[in-house]
Parts: C-alpha cells; structure tokens; sequence
C-alpha cells in the first residue's frame, strides 16, 4: 500500500508533515536515488533518503513504540542545547532510520513523565489541544493559599497568552510554609502551572509531572531512567487519538532479550556521566516531607 511521502516521513519520526513538505521542496529527500517531488506517493519496498540518511518506511501502526522518562531537573528538551546542557534524549535508547520524538515538553526545572514515540502521527495527536488530554503534576508552593485562592485558580486566571485554570486541585498536605497539591490542565503552555500559581503570590519550588492522560509514571521508571510502555497500552493511547492500532503480538525471546540488552546499556551509559539530580519523592533519597496520594481524583 502506498502512501504520500510527507505521511510516511513523520510516521518515521523525521518531523512534521509541513516540515518533511519543506525538505522535499529543497531536494533534500531521495526515492530510489530519485529527488523526490510534492506528490509522490512511496511504500515500504522504496528506498528512502533524507541528506543522505537511510529511513526505514513502515506501514500504519507498524513497529511503533513509546517509552516513558522520567525527567530529572536540570536536562533541557532539546536535541542539542548551544549551551551543552544535558538533554532528555542524551539517555534514550539509540534507533537506526527512526528518531524519538518528545510528546510536548517541561522546562528545565520541572521533572517527571515525558512520553518519546517513533510515530510523529501518533506525536502529533497527542499534542495537538483538539485532544484535551489532562496532564497531572505535583506541585509544592511556599507562601499562604488560600480557599479563595484555589477557587480563582479552578475558576480562571487572565495570563499574557489568555486565559488558564486548573480543572482540578487536590490538597497533598504539607507543613509550615510550604504545601502540597496535585493539579490537573488540559493544556500544555510554557510555565503555565508555575505561572498560575505566581498569579496568587506563591512561588512553586517543587514541580514534577506524574501523569500524562491515562499514562501514569511507574515508580520503576526512576529519576533519569526509561520504561517502555506494552504494546497493549500503546495501542490505548491510540485509540484515545483515532489512530490505527498495531496488531498485538508475542515478543519473541530474542525480541525480548534485545530490550533488556538496550535497557543495561541506557543504565551502563547513565553511571558514566552522573546526571543533575532530580527530585523524586518515590526514590529512597526522600525530602523532608512527602506528600500524601489522595484516594480519588476527580479528574480521572
């Protein structure tokens, strides 16, 4: 079956659709030793080159694979940062025609769950805000919050790019000056959580994410480390797009040694360089205070 090029190419993880129409105009993409024009139409049998890199084409739903970091303070989401930063793809596992692609992003001090897909599709729906997918952090902010502060917030506050709110807030306790709280957004705009919160005169000094839709992070996926999600729940956040699902197969033992080869080797490579250290209030290096789960999530 044979579909347009610029599909295929995001499919691959080289971009977006109106990206890969840009490096085709350029002449920067090649079929079969061919420069490629707007138009063409490929399938999986044809060769592909982008400035001179092989791709791997793959059918709708084929070899698509999502894993879950957890993103420590201090890396940037960038590719490669001018100011030689640690990046969050510096410990992903390597891929050979296909690249991973960030679903969205978190500055530099936020950590938590970041989701990288090698379907720029499957990327592209769930960042696109005609989705409303909530995403959920953990937050502590240092100064007085009110009752009437959090009713503001669920309500709505005016920012420089329009208006936002928290769909919901959940008390995580806390001590003193500092307190704790699970919020929820159906959007994601740069400083969005912190900047809400300035909007009531506390700071945030503590943010981390822990859920991305139905994507929770698992206590096994520790600060600077990655899991890979089950074909069974990939194929769910699929479905939540209206994206073709992959066909559900028993991973071979080789297939299966093979993940755990990658897997050692992101360890091995990550004990080389010590990354920024990140709070994790799930690790064993616990802060002074951690905060409380709440039993039931409106918002879930």
């Amino acid at each position: 079956m044979d579909e347009k090029l610029q599909k295929v190419l995001a499919r691959a993880g080289q971009g977006s659709r109106r990206e890969m129409e840009t490096r085709i105009r350029e002449g920067r993409v090649l079929v079969n030793g061919e420069v490629a024009t707007l138009g063409d139409r490929v399938s999986v049998k044809d060769t592909i080159t982008i400035d001179g890199y092989s791709i791997i084409a793959t059918e709708a739903g084929e070899n698509r694979r999502v894993i879950i970091y957890n993103k420590p303070e201090g890396e940037v989401c960038t590719r490669k940062d001018p100011e030689g930063r640690p990046t969050v793809f510096d410990k992903l596992p390597k891929l050979r025609g296909e690249r991973w692609i960030a679903v969205g992003r978190l500055d530099i001090n936020t950590s938590g769950l970041l989701l990288f897909t090698t379907d720029g599709e499957l990327a592209n729906r769930l960042m696109h805000p005609s989705t409303e997918i909530d995403r959920e952090y953990l937050v502590r902010v240092m100064g007085e919050v009110t009752e009437e502060n959090l009713a503001v917030l669920k309500k709505g506050v005016i920012l420089d790019d329009g208006v936002a709110k928290f769909t919901d807030i959940v008390d995580g306790g806390g001590e003193g000056i500092n307190r704790w709280f699970y919020v929820c957004l159906m959007e994601g705009r740069n400083r969005e959580v912190r900047r809400l919160w300035e909007s009531q005169g506390v700071k945030v000094n503590r943010l981390k994410r822990v859920r991305f839709g139905p994507v929770f992070l698992p206590s096994k996926a520790k600060v600077g480390r990655w899991v890979e999600m089950e074909d069974k729940d990939v194929n769910s956040l699929c479905a939540m797009v209206d994206l073709k699902l992959s066909e559900l197969t028993s991973k071979t033992q080789q297939e299966k040694l093979e993940l755990k080869r990658h897997k050692n080797k992101a360890t091995a490579g990550g004990a080389r360089r010590a990354p920024p250290k990140g709070f994790d209030w799930q690790s064993n290096d616990k802060p002074e205070f951690k905060p409380k789960k709440p039993g039931k999530r409106s918002f879930r």
